[in-house]
């Protein structure tokens, strides 16, 4: 009955830590004007504030930690919606002819997501976290070149 308690409560800090990065992202990618800009902005983002909240503090590390590796449903659903966010920019980058578009949309946003997926996952992260600062711009101007027309 306590460890149920404890995954509730362990449950709410981890969805609102993940709404947190969340929110710092969506702002981050609104405030771009450009699809491509919009790209770099989320990988930057999402870096900058998983950095942020995974490692301030050691107990919401152990948290996020455990909700990553047990597939806790919170970060099922942040998932997704960091998913749909990304699909919608390359959508949006397409509709604007700054994306190609032969690659099917599904396929493309999937390995895109792969690419950021170290820097969202706490654990990962940690082990990527030297090159944190250079990553984001490294790997979005990667992307970016793939997706050209």
């Amino acid at each position: 009955r306590e460890d149920v308690s404890k995954q509730a409560i362990g449950e709410m800090i981890c969805a609102n830590c993940l709404h947190k990065i969340e929110a710092e992202v969506g702002a981050a990618v609104e405030e771009a004007g450009l699809p491509p800009e919009k790209l770099r902005r989320m990988f930057k983002a999402i870096t900058e504030a998983s950095l942020r909240l995974f490692f301030q503090d050691p107990k919401l590390h152990e948290i996020a930690a455990s909700a990553a590796t047990e597939r806790w449903q919170s970060v099922l659903a942040y998932e997704g919606r960091v998913q749909k966010l990304l699909r919608d920019v390359l959508q949006e980058g397409r509709q604007t002819g700054d994306f190609e578009r032969k690659t099917p949309l599904d396929e493309t946003a999937m390995a895109i997501y792969l690419v950021m997926r170290p820097y969202l996952h706490p654990l990962l992260l940690q082990h990527s976290s030297d090159y944190a600062q250079e990553a984001p711009a490294r790997l979005s101007n990667l992307v970016l070149r793939s997706l050209s027309p």
